[in-house]
């Protein structure tokens, strides 16, 4: 608890800092998504639990609240609980896989390089992803950039393990998207109904 407390004020010097540099208040600082997506709103939120466990909070932003793949967008998670960033890596490589994506080489190239970019998160921090109006994904942890993908591919396989139909969690992805399962046609409410067993779930799968 010493450990993780120590390692919270170290970051918030280090950013702090790093504001002071720059000659940002931390109401400017917050706005790093905004710099990189246009109007930025939000477009839905949703809570990923894990059976009995909270893991985090995830919050779609795009401009003017609505979300289209050709435009920038961030996706905003606020941790609840510890995670290392070796296996937020390695489950993110295995969801694309499950999402159809076998490109071996591409995926090896982008498991790497995200193990070299995602950080170990504890309760309350922020990992946010924007995928730029240049097809880049960048990545921020708080205000901080901490790195950037610049394959186009990436950042659709990526942000899809949220966002495309197929996802392990079509609910997350309905919440996200800013929509209701009854609002929706049919294929969209028949895809949630034909995975609600897999659903409750779904966590375990992410996050073992």
């Amino acid at each position: 608890m010493v450990k993780h407390k120590r390692k919270r004020i170290s970051k918030f010097i280090y950013s702090a800092g790093v504001m002071a540099l720059l000659g940002l208040s931390p109401a400017m600082a917050n706005d790093y998504i905004g710099t990189m997506v246009p109007d930025a709103q939000k477009v839905g939120s949703a809570r990923m639990t894990y059976m009995f466990w909270d893991v985090y909070d995830a919050a779609l932003y795009a401009p003017q609240g609505k979300w289209s793949a050709d435009h920038p967008f961030a996706l905003k998670l606020t941790y609840l609980r510890d995670l290392h960033g070796q296996k937020i890596a390695e489950r993110s490589i295995k969801e694309m896989r499950a999402q159809g994506f076998q490109d071996e080489i591409r995926l090896a190239t982008w498991h790497t390089q995200m193990q070299a970019i995602f950080p170990d998160v504890q309760e309350g921090d922020v990992l946010t992803g924007v995928y730029t109006a240049d097809k880049q994904s960048v990545f921020f942890d708080g205000a901080r950039e901490i790195g950037r993908i610049q394959d186009p591919e990436f950042g659709r396989r990526f942000f899809g393990i949220w966002l495309n139909k197929e996802t392990s969690e079509p609910e997350l992805r309905i919440a996200l998207l800013g929509m209701s399962s009854t609002n929706q046609n049919r294929k969209t409410v028949s895809d949630v109904q034909n995975t609600q067993n897999t659903i409750r779930y779904g966590g375990a799968r992410a996050y073992d």
